[in-house]
């Protein structure tokens, strides 16, 4: 990475005297700071005019991606357009300045919107009640198992200390058994991508407190075994969770709660339309079937993250029950256009119908060398965020990839052609592809040494 480059664009711009503000004016009395928390010396920082400052920050804003820019294909993590109206709501001054703390008569709006959220969010899960507290999905998932938890120990049940989680599952599942306290046991998945009944079979015993499921699960294929798999698991006496990060496809169409699972966790970024990650507030709602609601844990003093909350609300009264059930049909019809329009091309390690995502393991000629973190790097020369790439671990070269029902088939069209290119450029110029990215900020990098050794502060001068 060339520090030196970032170095010039902070600090360079700056020249002595300058100054530039647009602050309010003070409206709280002036206190003095007490000396021992004063700077001894001023704080070095840029001298900049403020359209230096304006130009600076619209310039390197360019450089990010976001499902505004275009299509972001990253499979297993939906990545949904926002509609602008779910911003414009929860920029309500109705809403917007709402303390937890203050008195309960002047939130009943906000109670009002916290229980809709809960009874839709049942109706579609088929859930018997939802916690909106647990601020992200990873949190979800924590919330959901320590109810599984609290639910066999209430029962002296207190052997129950294994979650049997498949090969394919997204890695926050054994994380969060783990953190959890509980023993993660692997069962392996079938030539086809789906769970090996005879190996699940094998792993249950009374020790087993739950399974962890996605279904479609990370590989895009429905579990058709899904009936089957929960009888056994309950037969056993364990519980069925369910990890909501691909609940896309099935809204409006089937629901976790009619399979037989006993505990959602839903991401609200990935299935209804609020802002994905980027270290801001994130909302993961656990929902749980009749009888386990006394088990909701108190992970949280308040009441979650209320605005991302009323926006999720916000996309599904905008649909309505006349539409929603259009999500997961739209969403599987443009993974299958795009992976069929490229599998000639591509690997398709795992034939059949998939559903809103799909996994290639790299280009079917490898004789070129070019792998899937070329093709990657070559897609951002095109505009384009790259899918995700080497998961699930189950393919070498694995890339999985998600357009979710927002987008129009021109948009589609223009992803498959530059996928096309790629894949033409790697049989008669590899080389080009493999030194990629060419019209970035910054060319490639080497990751590895960059997650074990980051460079955390500017270099000094020489």
């Amino acid at each position: 990475m060339n520090n030196k480059f970032y170095h010039n664009l902070i600090f360079e711009l700056s020249k002595a005297g300058r100054e530039g503000y647009s602050l309010p004016k003070n409206e709280f009395p002036h206190h003095a700071l007490p000396q021992s928390v004063c700077r001894e010396h001023e704080a070095e920082l840029p001298e900049c005019d403020e359209l230096t400052v304006v130009r600076h920050y619209t310039n390197h804003s360019g450089n990010n991606f976001g499902v505004d820019n275009g299509l972001y294909p990253l499979g297993s993590c939906t990545m949904k357009y926002n509609p602008k109206i779910n911003d414009e709501i929860a920029g309500s001054r109705h809403f917007l300045n709402l303390h937890p703390l203050q008195p309960e008569e002047t939130t009943c709006g906000a109670v009002a919107v916290s229980k809709t959220l809960r009874k839709v969010l049942s109706e579609i899960t088929g859930m018997a009640d939802f916690t909106l507290k647990p601020c992200a999905g990873a949190h979800g998932e924590l919330t959901g198992l320590m109810i599984i938890r609290g639910y066999h120990e209430s029962r002296g049940d207190s052997k129950r200390t294994k979650v049997i989680v498949p090969d394919s599952a997204h890695g926050t599942n054994p994380a969060s058994a783990a953190v959890c306290g509980l023993e993660v046991v692997e069962v392996k998945s079938k030539p086809d991508g789906t769970i090996d009944i005879d190996d699940l079979s094998a792993k249950l015993d009374d020790s087993v407190a739950a399974m962890m499921m996605t279904n479609p699960n990370t590989l895009g294929l429905f579990e058709h075994d899904i009936t089957d798999i929960v009888e056994r698991v309950h037969n056993c006496g364990g519980l069925m969770y369910y990890d909501g990060a691909n609940l896309n496809p099935l809204l409006g169409v089937c629901r976790p709660g009619d399979m037989g699972f006993d505990v959602v966790h839903l991401n609200l970024h990935k299935t209804f339309s609020t802002p994905h990650g980027g270290g801001g507030p994130g909302s993961g709602p656990v929902g749980v079937r009749e009888g386990l609601q006394p088990f909701f844990p108190t992970v949280n003093p308040y009441h979650g993250n209320f605005l991302v909350e009323l926006r999720a609300l916000s996309y599904i009264l905008s649909l309505g029950k006349e539409n929603i059930k259009n999500v997961g049909p739209l969403a599987t019809l443009n993974a299958t256009y795009i992976k069929e329009q490229l599998k000639d091309h591509y690997e398709l390690p795992i034939k059949g119908l998939s559903k809103h995502e799909f996994v290639f393991n790299g280009l079917r000629d490898k004789s070129t060398g070019v792998t899937t973190m070329d093709i990657a790097k070559r897609l951002l020369d095109f505009g384009y965020h790259a899918p995700t790439i080497y998961f699930p671990l189950l393919f070498h070269e694995a890339m999985m990839i998600e357009p979710t029902e927002n987008e129009s088939l021109e948009s589609i069209d223009k992803f498959v052609e530059v996928m096309h290119r790629i894949a033409r450029e790697a049989a008669e110029q590899p080389e080009l592809v493999k030194s990629a990215p060419h019209n970035t900020p910054i060319s490639r990098v080497d990751d590895v040494q960059a997650a074990r050794h980051p460079i955390l502060i500017f270099p000094e001068e020489s």
